[in-house]
């Protein structure tokens, strides 16, 4: 008798059933691509990515930047003009952020000119406040790079190595956690402050702590895999385990809280040169600017509105950033929720009816 075809279905075919329609469409990809196609589902954080990108081009591009020097003020007798120690890259923008201009409009207020505005001095406001956004954005990069680097290294020292060195690094980030940021970042920043760059490194130095501590809570429960047990049967050394199989896995978690404390740097950035305790004349910033024109805030307030907008600007963006790459690395982030989903769920939460039926 001949066997009857039986159309039972094969194991391969079991387990590609059971695969989601997201499991199916990342099946074979890098963590790169997956992490990539998520971020840009995410258009909070495309948005921000834009106009964040769109800012430092119009801040570097318009009145320029110096580099090297000590950006001090210096008469040039030859030209009987006011310039900056330094090599100066000039910008489209004609109007420089130091200069006094004759004051076009009564009261300084924006014309097409001076779009932004002028001070009591004819100083065109367009020009500070690219000026300011350069510097404020300085301090961000360095704050976000020193802690994230330090950060990441000493959490991932001590949650792997554990013992006595683990106690050690743990009661130094104690030290530095009780003592208030904006307190240390205005006592550093006095003794030896003064510039975006000395600025952004003494509180990129002192703000790693929060960072080291979610490594190192990372590097406690990832030590523990089957993985680091293959790599240390296959003689790998401690620093090759460290940086080589540890790290990569806790990237995600690196990566979104640099952009939070980036977030904050500006912040802090601006409260410290609003109190005159962070940059100082003659170069400026988003919050020193703040702080020069805040009594003109009711007789003009426009010298008063743009570092505000830009500062308020700025911090969302980062924030909405750091958004979108929490969801990229979270691998139960699987899609992103429909526009209708989220309003379904808003009626829910605030008593609306609800369509189901009883």
């Amino acid at each position: 008798m001949a066997k009857k075809k039986t159309d039972a279905p094969t194991t391969e075919q079991l387990a590609l059933s059971e695969l989601t329609i997201e499991q199916r469409q990342i099946e074979g990809l890098s963590l790169s691509t997956i992490v990539r196609r998520r971020f840009f589902q995410h258009r909070a954080a495309v948005t921000s990515v834009v106009i964040l990108v769109a800012i430092i081009l119009l801040a570097f591009s318009s009145v320029g930047t110096i580099i090297g020097g000590t950006g001090k003020l210096a008469a040039d007798f030859e030209t009987n003009k006011i310039i900056l120690d330094g090599w100066r890259i000039s910008g489209w923008w004609p109007f420089n952020w130091y200069e006094n201009y004759p004051i076009v409009a009564p009261g300084g207020v924006p014309t097409w000119e001076h779009p932004f505005g002028q001070d009591t001095l004819g100083k065109d406001i367009f020009a500070r406040v690219m000026r300011g956004i350069q510097q404020s954005l300085t301090v961000v990069f360095l704050i976000g790079t020193l802690s994230t680097v330090l950060g990441g290294v000493i959490g991932a020292v001590s949650g792997y190595i554990r013992g006595w060195l683990d106690n050690l690094l743990m009661r130094l980030t104690d030290v530095i956690i009780i003592v208030p940021g904006l307190i240390l970042g205005a006592v550093l920043g006095r003794t030896v402050g003064g510039n975006a760059i000395s600025l952004g490194v003494l509180l990129g130095f002192v703000s790693w702590v929060g960072l080291a501590r979610i490594v190192r809570g990372e590097f406690l429960s990832l030590r523990e895999r089957e993985f680091v047990d293959a790599a240390r049967v296959a003689g790998a050394t401690n620093s090759r385990i460290i940086f080589r199989h540890i790290l990569p896995n806790s990237i995600g978690v690196i990566v979104v809280n640099a952009t939070l404390v980036m977030a904050g740097a500006i912040l802090t950035e601006t409260a410290l040169s609003f109190l005159g305790f962070g940059i100082t004349a003659p170069d400026i910033s988003l919050g020193q600017i703040i702080s020069e024109y805040n009594e003109a805030f009711k007789t003009r307030p426009w010298l008063f509105w743009w570092p505000g907008l830009f500062i308020v600007t700025i911090a969302l963006c980062i924030n909405f950033v750091g958004d979108g790459l929490r969801d990229a690395f979270d691998p139960r982030q699987r899609r992103m929720p429909k526009s209708s989903s989220l309003w379904t769920d808003a009626k829910k939460m605030f008593g609306g009816k609800s369509t189901a039926k009883r």
